[in-house]
């Protein structure tokens, strides 16, 4: 078994697994009944479908990216930066986060497939400071990359992690007092004055064949000073509202809005459903995210940007729209953002 699969949950992790109420039958469970696929769906139909031809799944011409310096960001500097895809970098209040590192260049199993568009993946581990807390939502491919996390061994004060996740970790050498793995509504304080909370998604999880044997999540970070909703991959459900009622207003949210399908409609969000989620989570503003590096889904490259930013355009939704590298200043969030993907 190559190493980059990671491994199964042990036998004390199943048997405090069992305990659970979101936990049945040797998997982890949704709050509510959540298909892989819509009904009447076939997988084999669908897997033919995908194959297919389908046009403007990747750029014609490389992705823009922009050259921001993180080692030399100002100490007062309150600032998001998105690396594409699920992938981004949070300085916030003295203290610097990283979501979901993907930077191998591919978010597959197989080698040379899934591969990232051309210039989306410019920035690589070498190009980060140290990070104080690193934040996985889940274990499949495009969210936890087995070669990115290797080359962050020893710049990462601690990891925080859905139950079973933490398992990869410690099979790939990780050091077991710098692991945090919780189970949704589990609030924990890493670093003075910051709260992360575990809240769930509408998901599944799997680096295998075997699902769910791994929990995936959202999580709320408060601060000294924000409040951020950091989505992680879920299709749209009652949480959302749930999570905003018990922390909102939010001040930014990040959501994953792109690899969706009509076929598979309960695992990830439609852009029309961002909005709800928006509206749910009592955001004053959000970013879509989960897009521009990897094509997962049939849909044109372009489409989650566009279609969300003229949804949010109608429903008069703040939007922010940054290029790969281009700093979002969490203190002034009001900027109205260009259309980049018009332009390739």
């Amino acid at each position: 078994m190559k190493k980059k699969y990671g491994q199964a949950p042990d036998a004390a992790r199943k048997a405090y697994f069992n305990t659970l109420s979101n936990y049945r039958n040797g998997q982890f469970q949704n709050q509510i009944p959540t298909p892989a696929l819509a009904e009447g769906k076939n997988m084999l139909k669908v897997l033919w479908e995908f194959l297919g031809k389908h046009p403007d799944t990747a750029p014609a011409s490389p992705i823009p990216v922009i050259d921001t310096d993180l080692k030399q960001l100002k100490p007062e500097e309150n600032v998001l930066v998105w690396f594409g895809h699920s992938s981004y970098f949070i300085q916030v209040d003295g203290r610097k986060l990283l979501i979901d590192p993907v930077f191998s260049g591919n978010a597959s199993p197989i080698r040379g497939s899934v591969k990232a568009f051309p210039g989306s993946n410019r920035y690589q581990v070498e190009d980060l400071p140290a990070i104080d807390l690193l934040l996985i939502t889940h274990d499949h491919w495009d969210h936890l990359d087995y070669k990115t996390i290797e080359l962050l061994k020893g710049k990462v004060d601690n990891v925080v992690c859905g139950l079973g996740v933490a398992q990869h970790f410690e099979y790939w050498g990780w050091d077991k007092s710098k692991l945090i793995e919780k189970n949704w509504y589990d609030s924990i304080a890493p670093m003075e004055g910051f709260q992360v909370t575990l809240m769930p998604a509408r998901h599944f999880s799997g680096r295998l064949l075997s699902r769910n044997i791994s929990l995936w999540t959202s999580y709320v970070l408060q601060t000294p000073t924000k409040t951020l909703f950091l989505g992680g991959d879920s299709g749209y459900g009652p949480h959302f509202k749930e999570i905003g009622d018990r922390f909102g207003p939010i001040d930014l949210a990040i959501l994953e809005c792109g690899q969706y399908n009509e076929n598979w409609p309960y695992i990830h969000s439609m852009p029309h459903e961002i909005i709800k989620e928006v509206q749910d989570l009592k955001a004053k503003n959000f970013i879509p995210v989960h897009s521009s590096k990897f094509k997962l889904a049939q849909h044109p490259w372009y489409e989650p940007l566009k279609q969300v930013t003229l949804l949010a355009e109608a429903a008069h939704l703040p939007i922010t729209t940054p290029r790969i590298g281009e700093k979002v200043d969490l203190d002034h969030l009001g900027k109205v953002w260009g259309k980049w993907w018009e332009q390739l």
